[in-house]
């Protein structure tokens, strides 16, 4: 009878141990991003909040990556929730590019919403005498750092204007500030950075030396299609570009995986659209977050929770 009522006791015990563990693990919620000094980082801090404030026991975790195809390597690992990335990334590793740094096709990643674009920004100094893409033949660029998000930019582009690295006279590959400090130092003709509009780096190069914005002509996004878009960058977002700059934007997307839950989903898509002011609060690239605009280019199949959401708002 005791050794009865022990393993009744020992039964109950481990199931009132147990239940709490499983509960916190469906309700735990880690945003990939990239670096600190970035877009990224500060949109999942808000995100991280409104999440914890918003979803009941939910535990929310900010983790700092090197970006976009980190982050969604980590997602197929099922070592995040939820993870901001730049459409070119998604789509390649949905289809499993290894050159893109995707060794198989990352079947497991489920979209959440298009949200804000990166402008794909080419800068070079104006006694470079670079005024055109193809202008940059024979000088040095700087591509953004090896497999980075922004380098799958500068590779598309270049492939879809026919050239390719060769044609540079070098090619370096290097963060946004270490690209600009060589520029500085008249090391470097030009750099293509992959970011927001008045990026610091490229605010801080402006107003060292006279600048020369490249222009990235329209065709080059209707050759690339989806997710790229036409974009322009207005006159004065840096200190003497006097006109405006036909370019090429990439969208970013937020991305989670199919073993997240349903409901979890549904409750990380909703709650991003009911708060835009706070997540603009915490970065001003939030405000070109629209619900119009979510499904717009989205690489990958939709999380059946985020579907729910976007039906619910008459968008599907």
């Amino acid at each position: 009878m005791l050794n009865l009522k022990a393993r009744v006791g020992a039964l109950i015990a481990a199931v009132t141990l147990a239940a709490p563990v499983t509960a916190q693990a469906d309700d735990f919620i880690n945003i990939l991003t990239g670096g600190t000094s970035g877009v990224y980082y500060p949109l999942g801090v808000g995100l991280s909040k409104i999440y914890a404030d918003n979803i009941p026991g939910a535990r929310t975790q900010v983790q700092s990556t090197k970006a976009s195809v980190e982050n969604l390597n980590l997602l197929q690992q099922g070592k995040g929730e939820l993870a901001l990335a730049l459409g070119d990334s998604v789509k390649m590793a949905w289809e499993g590019n290894a050159d893109a740094g995707f060794k198989e096709p990352l079947t497991k990643l489920r979209g959440i919403a298009a949200v804000y674009p990166n402008y794909i920004q080419i800068v070079a100094t104006k006694d470079s005498g670079i005024t055109s893409l193809d202008g940059l033949k024979g000088k040095s660029l700087s591509v953004g750092a090896a497999k980075s998000g922004t380098e799958l930019n500068a590779r598309a582009i270049f492939g879809a204007a026919g050239m390719s690295y060769e044609d540079l006279g070098k090619t370096e590959y290097l963060p946004f500030a270490e690209s600009v400090e060589l520029i500085k130092n008249r090391q470097l003709d030009a750099t293509l950075q992959s970011a927001g509009l008045g990026v610091a780096s490229i605010k801080d190069l402006s107003t060292s030396l006279d600048i020369q914005m490249v222009a990235v002509p329209e065709d080059i996004a209707a050759s690339l299609g989806a997710p790229y878009v036409a974009a322009t960058i207005p006159a004065g977002t840096y200190q003497g570009q006097d006109a405006d700059v036909p370019t090429v934007a990439v969208i970013n997307f937020l991305v989670t995986h199919d073993d997240v839950s349903e409901e979890t989903a549904y409750q990380m898509t909703k709650l991003l659209f009911e708060n835009l002011g706070e997540l603009e609060a915490a970065h001003k690239a939030a405000a070109q977050i629209k619900l119009e605009n979510a499904l717009k280019g989205m690489p990958i199949p939709l999380h059946p929770g985020a579907e729910r959401f976007y039906k619910e708002a008459g968008l599907m």
